[in-house]
């Protein structure tokens, strides 16, 4: 098999297992690694930005150095794995659909209770509005960090890219909040994801922008994500609630406390059906994705 092509083909391998099969139920890779990671914060944190880079440098780059050592022994096999690994597009499809239906019902407390397993904010009292925007905020930033930014690194170095994201955007779901604890030792994780994820934000946003309202997409990404504290969340939830037509942020509660948020996009409220809205502009970004790379294999055949 050509080289050029042979890392398009394990794309597409992944991606398929990633539909067929999704996320493993049991014996799950990353419940290991989050153990690891949980010992590795009680024994390090001092609170310190110190022992936050060396527990991250524990943590990561023994597993991405042993996938580089492995890669020439069985490239499409070990690149393959690993983005199938990194990947949770079926995952994400899965909660998605979990709370769309639900909401649609006009069951809230199963919507509030579906929400509540992929936000971090509080979901006790969300109306169906409240619930409907939590769920398209979560699909266009998961949209990103569980496809689009393994994607970018998979291209980028393979299936140690792809590794090496998704252990560092995990690392930075465990460690990355501001509170008293974790504000020191958290820090290096924090970064560390926000520079990994930069490109592949902007292009995720990009890539939303293409399939939906694109003029509003760009207008909205470019007047509105500075306002947002996260670099990449920003962009990837302007451009998609511009896409989608929709008004995201405003208020929402996390832990006790509410914040007032910037608002994203332009247009109504999102409903139920926008939910799935949101998981088809990332599905038709899967295939235009596959497409950029396997056009890419071509060119450099």
């Amino acid at each position: 098999m050509p080289e050029s092509f042979a890392l398009p083909l394990a794309a597409f391998a992944a991606v398929l297992l990633d539909r067929l099969l999704g996320e493993p139920r049991r014996w799950h890779p990353l419940v290991g690694f989050g153990a690891l990671a949980k010992a590795l914060e009680s024994r390090l944190n001092r609170r310190t930005r110190l022992g936050g880079v060396i527990a991250w440098a524990l943590a990561v780059l023994p597993w991405v150095g042993l996938a580089a050592w492995l890669r020439p022994y069985a490239p499409f096999a070990v690149d393959t794995a690993l983005l199938y690994f990194a990947l949770g597009a079926r995952a994400l499809a899965e909660h998605a659909e979990a709370i769309r239906a639900p909401l649609a019902a006009g069951d809230l407390p199963e919507a509030r209770r579906r929400v509540g397993w992929i936000v971090s904010r509080d979901t006790a009292a969300l109306d169906a509005t409240g619930i409907a925007k939590a769920g398209v905020e979560s699909v266009l930033e998961n949209g990103n960090d569980a496809v689009f930014g393994a994607l970018f690194w998979f291209a980028l170095l393979g299936g140690p890219g792809a590794l090496l994201f998704r252990l560092a955007n995990t690392l930075d779901a465990m460690w990355g909040y501001k509170t008293e604890r974790l504000l020191a030792f958290g820090w290096a994780a924090a970064r560390l994801d926000d520079g990994l994820n930069w490109p592949a934000a902007r292009l995720t946003a990009l890539t939303y922008a293409l399939f939906g309202r694109t003029r509003q997409a760009l207008a909205c990404w470019r007047a509105q994500a500075p306002g947002w504290e996260s670099p990449n969340a920003g962009p990837v939830m302007a451009a998609g609630a511009g896409s989608l037509g929709v008004a995201l942020g405003g208020t929402a509660i996390y832990h006790g406390r509410e914040e007032i948020r910037p608002p994203l996009g332009e247009g109504a409220p999102p409903a139920a059906a926008d939910i799935g809205r949101a998981m088809a502009l990332v599905q038709r970004g899967i295939a235009l994705w596959l497409a950029v790379l396997l056009c890419f294999g071509v060119f450099h055949a």
